[in-house]
């Protein structure tokens, strides 16, 4: 039964309070309620409505999920979306966990003060694209599961683990490992397309109002910059923190295609 007492508790997880509260989020629409459906997650509800759950029924009869049959009307009193999709799904948190020595050896993002959710949504997806697993946050950055940045993802929340930690306890942790790279992005530097990249290290992105904060500027070991074209010429001030990760991602897993395929006979 959709009563009004369910419509209260399902509009209490827009507030950050609520979903911390209940270790609860919820999502919206067909791509982000499968990509769920086909992840560890543990789904509590799913709303949505008849052509859906019919289409659907096989992949939802296998699991433990309470189902309610809604309206569009319905969808309306709990949608965040200015369209409502057919289908909510309201899951779990999971547990993010990471260990040093697992990070150690791989490569990975750090975003300092990120506060725009549909930037760390996209983010998230881009790190989904180029096969990076954690993305570390500073605990003052906008929240996971906030229904902005949630959607963003467009399903690549259910494959890539964000943590919220201290910046300096984590790359203090992993600095002394052999060959591991503290990088930062920054207005000026060695341009990344001439700098030597490795396979692991940590990848620090600015806030998108004032960059790489100051305390952690002396922790990092190498500077990168993205060139604007045509060099010396006017251009606007700076990249989106989304855009510049795009570009940076694709640059270090540019450079492992290209020593793989050098050393094919």
């Amino acid at each position: 039964m959709f009563s009004k007492n369910k419509i209260k508790f399902i509009n209490s997880l827009k507030k950050t309070k609520y979903r911390d509260e209940h270790k609860l989020f919820f999502a919206e629409g067909e791509k982000l309620a499968d990509e769920l459906l086909k992840s560890g997650i543990k789904i509590t509800n799913i709303l949505a409505t008849k052509e859906w759950l019919d289409i659907n029924s096989k992949k939802i009869n296998q699991r433990k999920i309470e189902i309610d049959e809604i309206t569009e009307n319905n969808l309306l009193k709990i949608s965040s979306l200015s369209t409502p999709n057919k289908v909510f799904v309201i899951a779990e948190q999971p547990q993010n966990v990471y260990t040093t020595e697992d990070i150690s050896q791989k490569l990975c993002l750090l975003l300092d003060d990120i506060n725009d959710p549909g930037n760390l949504g996209t983010i998230i997806r881009i790190a989904d694209w180029f096969g990076i697993q954690d993305i570390f946050c500073t605990p003052t950055s906008v929240g996971l599961y906030n229904p902005k940045v949630v959607q963003s993802t467009m399903g690549a929340i259910c494959r890539v683990r964000v943590h919220y930690v201290e910046f300096e306890s984590l790359i203090n942790s992993v600095k002394d490992y052999p060959d591991f790279s503290i990088y930062g992005t920054f207005l000026e530097g060695n341009t990344i397309y001439n700098e030597p990249l490795a396979k692991k290290g940590f990848i620090i992105l600015g806030s998108e109002s004032h960059g790489i904060s100051d305390k952690l500027k002396p922790l990092i070991t190498k500077k990168l910059y993205i060139p604007s074209f045509p060099v010396g010429e006017a251009s606007s001030e700076s990249l989106n923190i989304s855009v510049a990760a795009a570009i940076v991602c694709s640059e270090f897993r540019r450079r492992v295609i290209s020593t793989q395929n050098a050393s094919k006979p």
